[in-house]
């Protein structure tokens, strides 16, 4: 098997972050609740996590990075406990559902949305930003990448627009934690939303938000949290704030390890590799007859993704043959992502998407290839002679 996927989750994770959960699992108790040596153990794994991740966002507090179970828990918590009836939000066409769907709730609710458009290449023109402005604008929510088409959008120009306009800054690193650097101090970014599972090589079922300091979010949850057990409110104070419950206790213990391990590669060689893989990967199939590859391929810099269809042909049925023919991995269809699949004009045959890891070789990708070669000469599932 050819795994092509790394996009919607990274199958392959570090040893020690396999070692980190079965350690976890068969020593760990419940965080902040107890002061037997299990407990303790728990709640001092968690807060060395909270620290790594700290460290690697820049963070000007370790206490002010929160776990939830993945991206959309944190999304769904900043912008739900942002955002009120009458204010105005501008973002973009390049989001996930994480972010589209919350928003279109929060618009039934009385909150203003504006949409910012996208080109056919995925591409915003962040120098619209200033226009688009009300007085009741209070946030700007936006991808660091787009999980379709693998652009960057250049976060720090956005956060020194918020900045000047005294605007609050969401940012979705889902594609980008663990690969691209991040400072959130640098970047003007006010809230952070990631998840484990990605490119920061932890498990499923982690994930977080970094909130600056003097940014109130109201938690989507409230209940247990080991203190304050007689106070009829759930506690104020970060991290406690936004994490009600039991944490993950077991992935977060797997976490920490895969930062451990990012920290000891390094996230620039990770990046090196990848991409390496990635251009190896666009340029064998970008010429091919009846090959169409969608994104902004000038910047050298972007997400180790290539989305592509092949003639006419449903990118399911594709997505499938690569798979039974070849044993190659990887998603079809509409990857959460509509409005930008609107932009790009493959709403309807959706776009099969590819995407790397620095564990994938170049034999892979060169298999992928020409496999793809195959498959546009094809006249077997749905090809088009007037395509």
């Amino acid at each position: 098997m050819i795994y092509l996927d790394n996009a919607a989750t990274t199958l392959k994770k570090p040893d020690q972050v396999a070692r980190a959960v079965c350690e976890a699992l068969c020593s760990l108790g419940n965080a902040g609740r107890g002061g037997h040596d299990r407990s303790l153990d728990a709640s001092r794994v968690i807060f060395d996590t909270r620290c790594k991740l700290g460290e690697l966002f820049s963070s000007e507090d370790p206490g002010r990075i929160a776990f939830t179970l993945n991206s959309t828990e944190a999304l769904n918590t900043a912008l739900k406990g942002l955002l009120c009836p009458g204010d105005h939000v501008i973002t973009t066409e390049l989001e996930h559902n994480s972010v589209l769907r919350p928003l279109y709730e929060l618009e039934e609710q009385g909150v203003e949305v504006t949409w910012m458009k996208s080109d056919k290449k995925g591409r915003i023109c962040i120098n619209e930003i200033p226009s688009l402005i009300q007085k009741n604008t209070k946030a700007i929510v936006c991808t660091h990448g787009s999980n379709l088409t693998g652009n960057l959008v250049d976060i720090e120009q956005i956060g020194n627009i918020t900045e000047r306009y005294g605007l609050i800054f969401v940012v979705d690193a889902s594609q980008t934690a663990g690969i691209f650097p991040i400072d959130v101090q640098k970047m003007h970014i006010d809230v952070l939303c990631f998840t484990g599972h990605k490119s920061l090589l932890g498990p499923q079922g982690t994930g977080g938000l970094y909130v600056r300091e003097g940014v109130k979010i109201h938690p989507l949850k409230s209940g247990g949290s080991g203190i304050l057990t007689y106070s009829k409110r759930h506690p104020q104070q970060m991290p406690t704030a936004l994490e009600a419950g039991t944490l993950n206790g077991h992935g977060i213990a797997g976490l920490g390890a895969a930062l451990d391990y990012l920290q000891e590669t390094g996230i620039e060689t990770i990046r090196e590799k990848e991409l390496e893989l990635m251009w190896r990967f666009y340029e064998g199939i970008c010429n091919i007859e009846g090959v169409t590859v969608y994104g902004d391929f000038s910047q050298k810099e972007r997400c180790p993704i290539v989305a592509f269809n092949i003639w006419d042909y449903d990118s399911a049925q594709v997505s499938d043959e690569l798979y039974v023919e070849y044993g190659i991995c990887t998603r079809p269809g509409g990857h959460c992502a509509p409005l930008m699949h609107q932009a790009l004009g493959t709403k309807e045959q959706g776009a099969v998407r590819v995407s790397f890891s620095h564990y994938n070789t170049k034999e892979e990708v060169d298999e992928a290839i020409k496999a793809i070669q195959v498959l546009s000469k094809s006249t077997g599932f749905g090809y088009n002679e007037n395509s």
